[in-house]
């Protein structure tokens, strides 16, 4: 029996929705193998601005540092989007990235068999997609130094983009070491024609895997290449490393070719302490409140919170397992439904409930 203890952060719009199927999902595996799951729940992101005035209060910050595991939501909406704000939603989602230490941020991109035809691409080169996103999650430029001040030319802003070689190697290896795990091969991605961050990225990248990972294929993009390969051909790429501006627009872009957000999760790992788990897509302000929300990219999401922070693979695949069930069921919310029948979330969520119960 496993005993895990997990915070559950719903965060803003259709994060509460989704978070709760997440829950029931884990409260029916814990059920199902005997194991004994605890949960608590904190606030993040524009809700907490809201009853707190932080986007992170230091008690949901210590009950995630004693955690086992996070189940996150989303977190901003237009409530908070003001550019001049001191204080805004994503905030609390970095801070609690660099206080857990978590640099490493995986996103697997995988095209399911049948949902090909959702895609906004052509079957053929969508058919076999299986990516694996590893992005570096706590240096590069959203960590720089910023600022603005007076120039010539009027205001002036800047942002850094800093990465240290610590920061590269431990990223490298997470991926090197998920690659041999899959086909053995790995893509870094970069800009070193023009940046000197770049540079000693691609310097260090290769130095790592050449001494550490010799019997690996590896290969290196520029990342203004790689936007055009991830849509002309996608199955060309299994394991793909990347810093953190780069790792964030590329994995969005990746995210369309199975079709939609909604199927896709995301776990985001440090050296040790628990690890962070939550669907790609944002809070959906739009559709919040209304039951619509797909909530598979969530089920996934704790999927891979029992894989990766419990070490539970054969409940992670039971999971997985039912998901690709409900599928090939039939089974859609209304953003895979392609303008055909479509189901709300709690009934997608129950039908998940169903088909891993057993």
């Amino acid at each position: 029996m496993t005993t895990a203890r997990i915070v559950l952060l719903p965060g803003d719009g259709i994060g509460p929705e989704i978070v709760s199927v997440g829950q029931s999902v884990l409260e029916v595996v814990a059920q199902r193998f005997d194991h004994e799951f605890s949960f608590e729940t904190g606030i993040i992101g524009g809700c907490a601005i809201d009853q707190s005035g932080t986007p992170l209060p230091e008690e949901t910050l210590a009950a995630c540092c004693s955690s086992d595991a996070i189940l996150l939501g989303a977190v901003g909406g237009p409530k908070w989007d003001d550019p001049s704000a001191a204080t805004r939603p994503e905030q609390g989602l970095l801070t609690l990235r660099k206080e857990l230490g978590l640099f490493a941020n995986l996103r697997p991109i995988s095209a399911h068999p049948q949902l090909v035809d959702a895609s906004p691409l052509k079957r053929e080169i969508i058919e076999g997609v299986d990516i694996l996103f590893v992005r570096e999650l706590t240096g590069g430029i959203y960590f720089g130094e910023s600022g603005r001040r007076e120039s010539s030319g009027g205001e002036a802003a800047f942002s850094e983009m800093v990465y240290q070689q610590d920061e590269i190697e431990r990223v490298v290896r997470l991926a090197a070491e998920a690659a041999r795990g899959r086909s053995g091969k790995l893509t870094s991605v970069d800009k070193a024609n023009v940046l000197e961050v770049s540079r000693l990225w691609r310097q260090v990248a290769e130095r790592v895997v050449r001494e550490e990972y010799a019997d690996l294929e590896y290969d290196v993009v520029l990342v203004d290449a790689m936007a055009m390969h991830l849509i002309s051909r996608p199955t060309d790429f299994d394991v793909v490393v990347t810093g953190n501006m780069f790792g964030d627009i590329l994995t969005d872009e990746g995210s369309m070719l199975p079709g939609s957000l909604g199927l896709l999760p995301s776990a985001s790992l440090g050296e040790s302490g628990p690890g962070l788990y939550e669907p790609i897509h944002g809070s959906a302000p739009d559709i919040a409140g209304q039951g619509i929300a797909n909530p598979l990219a969530t089920v996934l999401a704790a999927a891979m919170l029992l894989r990766h922070s419990l070490g539970l693979e054969t409940e992670a695949v039971a999971v997985e397992a039912a998901v690709a069930g409900v599928l090939d069921a039939g089974h859609r919310t209304a953003d895979i439904a392609a303008g055909g029948p479509a189901i709300g979330t709690a009934e997608m969520g129950q039908l998940v409930l169903d088909a891993l119960a057993g």
